[in-house]
């Protein structure tokens, strides 16, 4: 949604919108829980989590474009929430360890660095509209 001609509007622009927010903050969070796994590498019994990434964008922008197109606005930080919690999955182990940690050192550095650039190329793409956002609120011929 956007805020045009004194009114809110739907369009592909504000989907492209949605898209770029909510990737970015999924990406945050797919980011954190890597982090998490390498950081409980050596912890006894800990088991590695990874967020299905392309599961929860969907289920985010179906969220919200469900309640805007209903009239109840954004999609709340809890409801966000619930929404990712459930995509939530454990790593199955390629080998199993004696002490129950199913950490993959090799695996989680790689998708930590493959996250990492893809969290860059969704905050460039933010950067991007906001600079088209300045451009345009700026321009003398309103």
């Amino acid at each position: 949604m956007r805020f045009v001609a004194g009114r809110w509007a739907a369009g592909a622009a504000a989907k492209d919108d949605d898209f770029n927010g909510q990737a970015l903050i999924l990406r945050a969070k797919r980011q954190a829980m890597l982090a998490s796994n390498i950081a409980n590498a050596d912890t006894p019994g800990y088991k590695a989590t990874d967020l299905n990434f392309s599961a929860a964008l969907r289920r985010a922008l179906d969220n919200q474009s469900a309640q805007t197109s209903s009239g109840e606005g954004y999609v709340g930080a809890a409801d966000f929430q619930l929404s990712t919690a459930s995509l939530v999955q454990y790593r199955q182990p390629a080998q199993s360890n004696l002490d129950g940690n199913t950490v993959d050192m090799d695996l989680e550095r790689a998708e930590f660095a493959q996250n990492a650039i893809l969290y860059q190329v969704a905050l460039n793409a933010l950067n991007d509209e906001l600079k088209e956002f300045k451009l345009a609120s700026s321009d003398p011929r309103r």
